[in-house]
């Protein structure tokens, strides 16, 4: 199964649990900068009750593997659990929403899109800048993070919300980062 095919699975699987999504991390970065292969997914979702049922239903073992107590666990606490395809190694990542007010604001700012032939909700460019520069930071100057911030920042220049930009990057504490994206950006 391709990367395309288990994200259009897994979206499908969210949206009869109800469960509101972003599409974040390198795919979203790949669509809207520079595309480069990952095997991770990376999801922000809001989720309901019903979307652990509807996961492991979707996606039985052994050809998958998903935790069931661990998901649980990470919706209880807003934090992380995944799923992957045992097969392929690919891995889908989801990041429970939580109440920080960056990503509140981000997640308010998703934005449907028809690509790769479904429709799906994706992280807005600017968040997909702010994410990734705050990823390097948390990395210690991540060059791959700081690429993927770079080429999206280059490819939507034109489209940019600056002054969203601009407040986010003081908020999140990333000028080092974002002055070292304008001067190696050519947009």
């Amino acid at each position: 199964m391709s990367q395309q095919d288990l994200l259009r699975r897994v979206i499908r699987a969210l949206e009869e649990s109800g469960s509101a999504y972003m599409l974040t991390g390198s795919f979203a970065s790949s669509m809207q900068g520079e595309p480069r292969l990952s095997h991770d997914i990376d999801l922000v979702v809001d989720p309901t009750p019903r979307v652990i049922p509807s996961l492991i239903r979707m996606f039985p073992s052994p050809a998958y593997s998903l935790d069931e107590q661990n998901a649980r666990e990470a919706i209880r606490a807003r934090t992380l659990f995944s799923l992957l395809h045992v097969a392929e190694g690919d891995k889908i990542d989801f990041w429970l929403l939580t109440d920080d007010p960056f990503d509140s604001a981000r997640f308010s700012r998703r934005r449907g899109e028809d690509t790769l032939g479904m429709k799906l909700f994706v992280s807005s460019p600017e968040d997909t800048i702010l994410a990734k520069l705050h990823w390097a930071k948390l990395s210690g100057g991540s060059e791959k993070q700081l690429h993927d911030a770079l080429r999206v920042y280059e490819v939507q220049f034109s489209l940019l919300d600056m002054q969203y930009l601009k407040k986010w990057v003081g908020s999140l504490g990333l000028e080092e980062y974002w002055d070292r994206l304008l001067r190696d950006a050519t947009p």
